[in-house]
C-alpha cells in the first residue's frame, strides 16, 4: 500500500488572546493521496484557513502549532527548517488565496509575479519562465496571454485575477494545491468555471488538492473526500458519496438540511436552520462543543467524545448513529 502524499495526525493550533488561550484547531486528522480532492467545509471561524496556513508554514510566531504527524511526501513539516519550507512552498506545495487583489502585489506586473517562483526554484532562463507563464495563462482560459504579462493586478477583473492566481500556483508543477475559498469573491457563473478548471487541472496533472469552503453545493460537485469542521474539530470525515448520502453527525445533517433540494424543496418553503451560535473556544473546552445546538444532546455529551468509524467514514458523537436512541431532546440537561 502506497503512503499518502499528505498525512496529518492530531494537529492542534492554539492562539494566545487577552482572555487566555484560543483553541482554534483541536486534534484533527486526515490524509490525502495524489489525484484526490479533499474538501474541508465548515462555518466561518471553524479553523479551516488556519489549518491550511499551518500546512504551508505560514502561521504567526506567537501561534502554537503541534501535531503527532504532519508529513508531506516523507518530509515532517513541523520539523522542517525555514529554508526547507521555502524550498517546498511554490515548488511542491502551492496555495491559492481567497482574495487575489490582496494577495497579488499591486506594484509588480502579472508577468513578474508569475515568473518569480520558477526563477527562484528552478533556476531557468527568464525566457523559459516567460513561456511557461504564457502557456499556463492560456491553460486557465485567459486570452491574449502574452499581452497580459505586462499588466498590473488592478487592470484585471476579479475572475481574471483569480485565474492568474491559479496559474501562479501551477508554475512549478506542484504536487499539492491548497485553495482557500478561491471563489468567494466571484459571481456564480465565474465560480463554476473556476472550480471546474481547478478540478480538471488536478486530474490532468495528478496533483492533490485541499479545497476549503463553506459551500456544500461546491463540495458535492468536486470532492473525493469531505471533512466537516466545527469549532476547530473535524466532526465527520469520509468519501463524499457517503457523507452526502448518509451523514452521521448532527452538524453535517443540519448543514445539508439548510440546502434547497431540487424537486423536494417547494417554492417559498423556508430552508432549515441550525439554532444557536458557535461557542467560545477560549479557555477549557470539554465534551462536544455542538451540544448546545444539537437536538440529540444528552448529559454524556459533556464528557470525552469517542471517534466512531464505519470503514473510511468517521464521526465524533456519543450516539452510535448520531441520533439519540429514543430520539428525545434533552437540551435542558446539557446546558453548558
Amino acid at each position: 500500500m502506497t503512503k499518502p502524499l499528505l498525512s496529518v495526525q492530531n494537529l492542534t493550533i492554539d492562539i494566545p488572546v487577552g482572555g487566555g488561550t484560543l483553541h482554534a484547531v483541536r486534534g484533527i486528522d486526515f490524509t490525502l493521496d495524489r489525484g484526490e480532492v479533499l474538501c474541508i467545509v465548515g462555518e466561518s471561524g471553524s479553523g479551516k484557513s488556519l489549518t491550511s496556513l499551518a500546512l504551508m508554514g505560514l502561521l504567526g510566531k506567537r501561534i502554537s502549532c503541534t501535531a503527532d504527524q504532519m508529513d508531506f511526501d516523507g518530509t515532517a513539516l513541523l520539523e522542517a527548517s525555514p529554508r526547507k519550507m521555502r524550498s517546498l512552498r511554490g515548488a511542491r506545495m502551492s496555495m491559492i488565496f481567497q482574495e487575489p487583489m490582496t494577495s497579488l502585489n499591486p506594484a509588480y506586473t502579472i508577468g513578474d509575479q508569475l515568473m518569480e517562483a520558477m526563477l527562484l526554484h528552478e533556476n531557468v532562463p527568464r525566457s523559459k519562465a516567460r513561456a511557461r507563464a504564457i502557456d499556463l495563462l492560456e491553460k486557465v482560459g485567459i486570452t491574449a496571454a502574452a499581452s497580459r504579462l505586462g499588466q498590473y493586478p488592478h487592470q484585471l477583473s476579479g475572475g481574471l485575477r483569480q485565474r492568474v492566481m491559479i496559474a501562479m500556483a501551477l508554475m512549478c508543477g506542484p504536487e499539492l494545491i491548497i485553495a482557500d475559498e478561491p471563489t468567494t469573491a466571484l459571481d456564480v457563473t465565474i465560480q463554476a468555471q473556476i472550480l471546474r478548471l481547478l478540478v480538471d487541472l488536478v486530474r490532468e496533472m495528478n496533483m492533490a488538492m485541499i479545497l476549503i469552503t463553506h459551500d456544500l453545493g461546491v463540495v458535492a460537485r468536486v470532492a473525493d473526500k469531505v471533512a466537516v469542521m466545527y469549532a476547530g474539530q473535524l466532526v465527520e470525515t469520509g468519501p463524499a458519496r457517503d457523507v452526502f448520502s448518509q451523514p452521521l453527525h448532527p452538524y453535517t445533517r443540519g448543514l445539508l438540511h439548510c440546502i434547497p433540494q431540487p424537486g423536494k424543496t417547494a417554492r417559498g418553503e423556508p430552508l432549515g436552520t441550525i439554532p444557536g451560535i458557535v461557542p467560545s473556544l477560549v479557555g477549557e473546552v470539554e465534551g462536544c462543543v455542538f451540544r448546545t445546538r444539537c437536538e440529540h444532546a444528552v448529559p454524556a455529551c459533556h464528557a470525552a467524545i469517542p471517534r466512531r468509524e464505519r470503514g473510511d467514514h468517521a464521526f465524533r458523537c456519543v450516539h452510535e448513529d448520531g441520533h439519540a436512541p429514543d430520539d428525545t431532546r434533552a437540551k435542558e440537561a446539557t446546558d453548558a
